[in-house]
């Protein structure tokens, strides 16, 4: 590897998140990754997509699979902050990054296609072919990327190639932009069976894209304060 980081880099301004961003408690990462591009290179093409919604997990908590107990497969969970853990879910793949802690990971549930000088429209189109509608044809931008297994299949992620590796910058990384939701929605999490923690408010939803997330959290019935709250920059923890 170079000497100098810089030239690691695929482009100058390019700025990857480093192990310390990865090495704090889930929660932060979790509110902290919204806003941030994840960028995968495939066939040449830097294929992009901003993160709106996240999920955190605890090994101390019955919801995460690092509570089932280590195995091979689980190893990316129980390693350093910023490791990569993909699986399968409902037939496809799902991708998360350790956190500080053995066990402690976050979900990336859900993002919105990314274009700019290095991921152009040629990267979108690529990401329509990978990612189409039950129909065949190209899916609608803000659906593209929306769900966990919709993301990985748009930007190309594949548990055989990814799950338990480290980021590389010349092929997958997660690029801060200086990109910051001014209001976060904290919430449930998603798909968690009764009796499992399925209480615990360890959702983040970018509230700027709730239309394009999973399921919107600000839908009709729903209520802040009893299902969800708002958190404003000023209001978020530090780490």
């Amino acid at each position: 590897m170079p000497d100098d980081p810089i030239l690691s880099l695929p482009w100058p301004q390019a700025r990857p998140l480093d192990d310390g961003f990865f090495q704090r408690d889930a929660q932060c990462v979790a509110r902290e990754l919204l806003g941030k591009v994840i960028r995968h290179r495939v066939n040449g093409l830097w294929l992009a997509a901003r993160i709106i919604e996240t999920e955190a997990y605890y090994l101390a908590e019955k919801g995460s699979h690092a509570s089932l107990g280590y195995t091979e497969k689980r190893r990316a969970l129980f390693l350093p902050g910023g490791h990569i853990y993909m699986y399968y879910a409902r037939g496809g793949d799902s991708l998360n990054f350790s956190a500080e802690g053995p066990g402690n990971a976050v979900l990336i549930k859900a993002a919105s296609p990314w274009q700019d000088l290095h991921s152009p429209d040629a990267a979108v189109l690529a990401m329509q072919r990978n990612n189409p509608s039950a129909q065949g044809q190209p899916r609608p931008l803000d659906r593209l990327c929306s769900g966990q297994t919709l993301l990985c299949r748009a930007l190309g992620l594949k548990v055989p190639e990814w799950n338990g590796q480290r980021f590389d910058q010349q092929r997958l990384f997660v690029d801060d932009l200086g990109l910051r939701p001014p209001v976060i929605i904290q919430t449930t999490r998603l798909g968690i069976p009764a009796g499992r923690d399925e209480h615990l408010p360890y959702r983040f939803v970018d509230a700027a894209f709730a239309r394009h997330c999973t399921r919107n959290p600000l839908r009709r019935g729903q209520l802040e304060g009893r299902d969800y709250q708002c958190l404003t920059v000023e209001e978020l923890p530090r780490a």
